[in-house]
C-alpha cells in the first residue's frame, strides 16, 4: 500500500509560532502510511489577479505540493474570528486561475492553536466555510482545538501534553482513512 502524502500548511508566518510547532508534532505522530510534509507560507506575495496566469515561483511551488498531496493539514491561529490573512492569500492563490485549483478534491484535516480559551474555532469555521467553494473534503472529527498553547509546549516549541498528542495522532489517523477514499488506488 503507497503511503498516503499529507502537505502541512500554518496560517502563521512568525518563526515560534505555535501552529508551526503543532505540525512539527503531527510530522512525528504521522502514521506509518503515511508523510507529513511542511510547506511554509513565507515569500508568498499579497494575490494579484494580474498574475494568476503566471504567478511567482513561490506560489508555483506551493500549488505544485498540494496538487501532488493526497491530503492537506491546516493548523491556524485565529485572527479576530476568523481566519489569518497570510493563510486566506496562500488559499486564494493556489485555487487561482479559475479552472486550475490545486485544492480540488482533496481531503483535509484542520487543526487550531491559539495562547486563549477559543483555541481558534472560529478560524476552523471559516476555513470550512471556503473549502465548499474549493471542492475540498474536510473531516469533522476530531476536531484538534488546542486551548491556552503556551501551556502545553516546551521552551523549544515542543508539544509535551500528551492529550494534544493524542488528538493530534487521533486526527492523523483519520485523515489518512478519509484521503484513502479519494485516492486512485
Amino acid at each position: 500500500m503507497r503511503k498516503i502524502k499529507i502537505l502541512g500548511i500554518a496560517g502563521s508566518l512568525r518563526k515560534g509560532s505555535y501552529n508551526k510547532s503543532m505540525l512539527r508534532a503531527a510530522q512525528a505522530l504521522v502514521p506509518d502510511d503515511a508523510e507529513l510534509e511542511i510547506f511554509d507560507l513565507e515569500g508568498i506575495p499579497p494575490f494579484n489577479q494580474d498574475l494568476e496566469a503566471d504567478p511567482p515561483q513561490r506560489v508555483k511551488e506551493l500549488k505544485s505540493k498540494a496538487k501532488s498531496a493526497d491530503a492537506i493539514l491546516f493548523s491556524t491561529p485565529e485572527n479576530n474570528y476568523s481566519v489569518p490573512g497570510v493563510l486566506k492569500n496562500a488559499i486564494d492563490w493556489a485555487s487561482r486561475p479559475y479552472g486550475d485549483s490545486s485544492w480540488e478534491g482533496k481531503a483535509v484535516g484542520i487543526m487550531s492553536a491559539s495562547t486563549g480559551a477559543m483555541g481558534g474555532e472560529r478560524a476552523q469555521l471559516h476555513l470550512r466555510q471556503s473549502f465548499v467553494f474549493l471542492d475540498m473534503h474536510p473531516i469533522n472529527r476530531p476536531e484538534v482545538i488546542v486551548t491556552f498553547v503556551s501551556q502545553k509546549l516546551d521552551e523549544d516549541g515542543n508539544v509535551t501534553d500528551d492529550y494534544t498528542k493524542d488528538k493530534i495522532r487521533e486526527l492523523l489517523s483519520a485523515l489518512v482513512a478519509f484521503a484513502r477514499k479519494f485516492s486512485s488506488e
